[in-house]
């Protein structure tokens, strides 16, 4: 069985060039198979299968959400789950992958390959923008998505039809008899498992760790390698917010008027009452219907119970669901357009909510999943791949602090280029920030010079030494104005005032 699998991997074959060995069946199979090769590649010392060490133990790690209940029921569902996904979405999908230059441990400029091809046109009709829609759409629903390549195009692994592979990490610390089996310290991703349709007992599709680009931002604390959703986190939050939704609802199509309660004489019959309730709701109830004036048969007496929307501050308790939902999904209300952030919104809180979004949420993701993707195109030596937000128009700056930012940028060009440093290397250092980049030319500006001195250091103040008479006093009262030398004046021609 998996010996023929083993036998790929330890003699240097990817585990994709061993996928069509007939022999592996199951994930037992290929669990035994991914230890004999970590055992060979000198990873585990003795190399036994998870079977003999740790029956019945864990050996994979599943999805932990019902994916597609998230998808229909949270983002099909849910309008403020929809409108939150939708801002981070936008935004996360404005992004390029560039390559970051990296000097002593400091990050540079950014740069392009043919390489980064591969990300641009992700597959046949898409872009970027549709690679990382896909990935961002994924790890909200799932906490996880798996992006893979096959055959020049890249290929979205669905995440609920992934199992990530462990191999558990044996060792001898804390084992008073070496002599005992190994103890276990943690547990080793040695890879994926990838099951179409979902159904576990079909045979499943591995991939290697270094074969999958799996973006998990938000880590889950129960289990080692799996990522959490945040949506499915707040299944009380939209449950109540649907519920909110399905009372407004109800509300207009019943009576829209606060609900009522009609009181029959004795004397009437049940059989009349009902057909009494029946000519009343014909004739008043319903939004078409709102307005008219009730007229009631003789016996009948009309009272309302219950309370109406502004009795009930319907905005401020529907709102403060809908602010917990953004606050979740670390998107400001007043970026999403709910109820809460559009009541307090002003220019200068809008521009301070986007850069909390920017920063806080966007900034992260993007250095997430930017080195989720560095396992498809490792980086060229003393480089990374990171993301590139320069053109991404929501992150623009208004109008006067654009102005202010380039000004600043444009005086302090000015003076290093006086200072005598190299200009490219100073339009480097201005796109960088790292002092590193800076390149002295060697020559200084005459305020930084020695006052007297040539650049060869010789003195500008004497004049050549060619005169015989330089100790005679009398020639040096004579001679001419240079600096340090002066000819007096004679007294007489000194006036006051």
């Amino acid at each position: 069985m998996a010996t023929l699998l083993g036998s790929f991997l330890r003699g240097g074959n990817t585990l994709a060039s061993a996928r069509s060995a007939t022999d592996v069946q199951n994930i037992d199979d290929y669990i035994e198979a991914v230890s004999a090769y970590a055992g060979g590649m000198g990873w585990l010392t003795p190399s036994p299968s998870v079977s003999e060490t740790l029956p019945g133990e864990q050996s994979t790690e599943r999805p932990s959400t019902d994916f597609a209940a998230a998808a229909t029921q949270m983002f099909g569902g849910s309008s403020v789950v929809f409108a939150c996904m939708l801002a981070r979405l936008a935004v996360f999908s404005e992004a390029r992958l560039q390559y970051q230059r990296m000097r002593g441990g400091r990050p540079g400029d950014l740069f392009g390959d043919p390489s980064l091809s591969i990300f641009e046109v992700p597959w046949a009709g898409g872009i970027t923008a549709d690679l990382l829609v896909r990935m961002i759409t994924d790890a909200d629903l799932a906490g996880n998505a798996y992006i893979v390549e096959d055959r020049g195009e890249l290929v979205r692994l669905r995440p609920d039809w992934v199992d990530i592979v462990l191999i558990p990490r044996y060792t001898d610390r804390g084992l008073l008899d070496r002599r005992e089996p190994l103890g276990t310290m943690g547990w080793i991703k040695a890879g994926y498992l990838y099951y179409e349709d979902g159904i576990r007992d079909a045979r499943g599709v591995p991939f290697l760790v270094d074969e999958v680009a799996h973006f998990a931002p938000i880590p889950d604390p129960l289990a080692s390698w799996r990522g959490m959703s945040w949506v499915t986190r707040l299944a009380r939050e939209v449950e109540a917010d649907r519920a909110m939704t399905t009372y407004k609802g109800r509300f207009m199509r019943n009576s829209a008027t606060p609900n009522m309660v009609v009181k029959h004489a004795p004397q009437v019959t049940p059989m009349q009452a009902r057909a009494f309730a029946d000519k009343l709701d014909e004739k008043y109830a319903g939004v078409l219907n709102a307005g008219k004036v009730m007229h009631l048969g003789g016996g009948a007496d009309l009272t309302i119970v219950g309370q109406n929307f502004t009795q009930l501050d319907f905005k401020a308790v529907q709102g403060a669901g809908e602010t917990r939902i953004a606050a979740a999904a670390g998107t400001p209300p007043i970026i999403v357009g709910l109820s809460e952030g559009l009541s307090s919104a002003t220019y200068s809180n809008y521009s301070q909510a986007r850069r909390r979004f920017a920063d806080g949420t966007m900034r992260p993701l993007w250095r997430n999943v930017a080195g989720s993707l560095a396992v498809l195109r490792p980086a060229p030596p003393g480089a990374r791949l990171f993301y590139d937000v320069r053109d991404v128009a929501f992150l623009r700056e208004d109008a006067a602090d654009q102005a202010k930012i380039t000004q600043t940028n444009s005086q302090t060009i000015r003076n290093l280029v006086d200072a005598g440093f190299e200009p490219p290397s100073v339009l480097l250092f201005v796109a960088s920030g790292d002092p590193a980049d800076l390149v002295h030319s060697g020559r200084l500006s005459v305020q930084l010079q020695q006052p007297g001195k040539a650049a060869d250091g010789t003195s500008l103040d004497d004049p050549p030494d060619d005169n015989e008479d330089d100790n005679d006093p009398a020639a040096e009262r004579a001679a001419p104005f240079n600096g340090r030398h002066f000819v007096p004046v004679p007294r007489e021609l000194l006036t006051h005032g």
